[in-house]
């Protein structure tokens, strides 16, 4: 199997350092018995220490690995992984549980806990120069606030450990703290942060947290708070600790929303202030001015992100393989289907029982045929299916499909085809799709020719479309809500909103944009269950194109919409997860979230 010899090379190498490394136990060099007071005695060490902590920033590139820490890309309606193995298929046939799901997420955030701790508890016994010991703890207070987030959103309310602790001490202070509690930790840590670090760092020191970063943390903390999941949500309203506190609140706060607007305003007017801004290609080719956030390394619309090297894993996981891939990041039919028309207009507004979609005659959509013209900016090439046809720029920069020019190849997803499921062996689109977003035209997997890749965790983007519902929410559609949302699709060459909507309206347009804009970012399944819509975006079938059929690339047949995943979705016990069956093993005072 592809990922066995892929890894192979992984285990021969570390057994040669072992076996490189054998030698008598008490044969150390002078660093390798350092106490905590050694580290901190030592500037270099100190350093060492705090990289360290950033080495528990999940690698959520990585969609179907649980060292990636990330089966949501998948788990949600924008994505589904040929292979059988990732977590992300058990989550959706249901059939997970609070002792087979893996408990990195939990594990190794709170190792980041309990390393940003020791470190807060000891940086200022240090001798070494204060500016740097200021912006250390400005970076490990982002951390701590990082990892307590990373962590809520995925479960609920959580323990809120503030120090380190011993095992003599009463466990029972340790139980999960109410909703609430936990959110103004995480603000007052992303505070403290704000006011110790820069709003930018300069190039040497990309990857380290800022004051951009901790701003941006802070507004999706608080927009988090304010969503129908977390605020006034009944449905946990019998989650209590074992003293009857309960741990969410159940009575529905409006304000929340205001905090929410207030805190992304106040990060968007920090970071374009310092310098950041929406980004944009210098040939503004709408198409580039989106596919380049994601490939141009630190450009002007990062605000945080992990730097991965030349990571080759990922771009072999979603290239095709004709060009040298195993094309098993495969996005649905139904996020195809989301990317409005060039104009603005929604293609298709809903689907039929038989899952044949429900076209939208002003959108100009064409579903039947084959394009006689190619596109500008080579968006489409003549003879492409006419569904591919005029659509957001921005589709054509995240979406890889059947008849596409791609790295110098025309792409055959159907059945006979370069990259069909009829040339055997496991690795093929199981949508007739792969992911373009995040992989480079410049890579060569033959030639093992790779680019320097980050991972993004916040961007202004993002922050942008934040501030826009928060304000929808609190307000109605005021012109910043127009402003905001514009702004990002103006930047892809799409049209303005249509005034005149309604805070409804509205409320869906920016749903619909943050699902377009936002794309494999770990957004989508998050954004679902916040909204309280999972139970109909992550269950029932998922389609894609007809993978089975198909000779040629106008072979009609392939074109054909089939159910290729039906999933399970419990409301409300899917909407978190369950806490990990080995902490509540540890701890009895945790106690577990409903329906697990």
């Amino acid at each position: 199997m592809f990922r066995q010899s892929y890894f192979l090379f992984v285990y021969v190498g570390i057994m040669i350092l072992i076996a490189s490394c054998k030698k008598d136990y008490l044969d150390k060099t002078p660093d390798e018995d350092l106490s905590i007071e050694d580290v901190f005695e030592n500037r270099n060490y100190t350093e060492q220490y705090l990289n360290n902590i950033y080495s528990n920033l999940p690698q959520e590139q990585s969609f179907n690995e649980n060292w990636g820490r990330n089966p949501f890309v998948c788990a949600s309606d924008e994505m589904k992984i040929t292979w059988t193995y990732p977590f992300a298929q058990q989550m959706n046939a249901g059939a997970w549980n609070p002792v087979n799901t893996p408990s990195d997420i939990w594990n190794v955030n709170f190792q980041g806990i309990r390393k940003a701790n020791i470190f807060l508890e000891n940086i200022d016994q240090t001798n070494f120069d204060q500016a740097v010991k200021t912006q250390w703890k400005g970076e490990v207070y982002f951390l701590r606030a990082f990892f307590n987030f990373f962590t809520l959103r995925v479960y609920g309310p959580i323990p809120i450990l503030d120090h380190t602790i011993s095992t003599d001490e009463d466990f029972s202070v340790y139980a999960r703290k109410p909703l609430d509690e936990c959110i103004a930790f995480i603000v007052a840590d992303c505070d403290r942060a704000a006011e110790l670090l820069e709003v930018k760092l300069s190039a040497d020191l990309y990857g380290h947290a800022t004051k951009a970063a901790a701003l941006a943390l802070k507004a999706r903390c608080l927009l988090y708070a304010a969503s129908p999941l977390w605020n006034g949500n009944s449905d946990y309203a019998s989650v209590t600790n074992k003293d009857n506190t309960p741990l969410f609140p159940t009575s529905y706060d409006e304000t929340k929303w205001q905090q929410a607007a207030d805190a992304a305003k106040q990060a968007i007017d920090v970071v374009e202030g310092g310098g950041y801004a929406i980004f944009k290609d210098a040939s503004n080719n709408p198409v580039l001015n989106y596919q380049n956030v994601f490939l141009n390394t630190w450009n002007s619309e990062i605000l945080f992100a992990r730097n991965e090297g030349t990571y080759d894993f990922l771009e072999r996981l979603t290239t095709p393989t004709s060009l040298g891939g195993w094309s098993g990041y495969s996005p649905t039919q139904e996020l195809v289907d989301a990317y409005e028309m060039a104009n603005g207009e929604m293609p298709i507004t809903g689907y039929k029982s038989d899952g044949t979609p429900i076209i939208n005659p002003a959108s100009g959509y064409v579903e039947q045929g084959y394009a006689t013209t190619d596109g500008p900016y080579g968006t489409w090439l003549s003879g492409q299916r006419n569904m591919y046809v005029n659509r957001d720029p921005r589709f054509y920069a995240s979406i890889n499909y059947n008849g596409q020019k791609w790295r110098g190849a025309i792409l055959q997803f159907f059945l006979k085809g370069a990259d069909g499921k009829g040339k055997g062996g496991p690795d093929f689109s199981s949508s007739g799709y792969t992911m373009k977003k995040y992989s480079s035209p410049t890579v060569n997997i033959p030639q093992k020719k790779f680019v320097p890749f980050t991972w993004i965790y916040f961007r202004l983007g993002e922050l942008y479309l934040n501030y826009a519902e928060a304000l929808n929410e609190a307000q109605g559609p005021v012109s910043d809500v127009y402003q905001y949302v514009n702004a990002i699709r103006n930047r892809s060459g799409m049209p303005d909103l249509p005034s005149g909507l309604n805070k409804e309206d509205m409320q869906q347009r920016i749903r619909h944009e943050r699902r377009v804009e936002l794309a494999f970012e770990t957004h989508r399944y998050f954004d679902a269950h916040r909204w309280k819509i999972a139970e109909q975006t992550e269950s029932g079938a998922i389609h894609g194109m007809n993978i089975h059929e198909g000779t040629n690339l106008q072979d009609d047949i392939f074109y054909k919409r089939i159910v290729i995943d039906n999933r399970v979705f419990n409301a409300p016990k899917h909407y978190l997860w369950p806490i990990p069956q080995s902490e509540i093993d540890k701890n009895a005072f945790i106690v577990q979230n409903e329906g697990w």
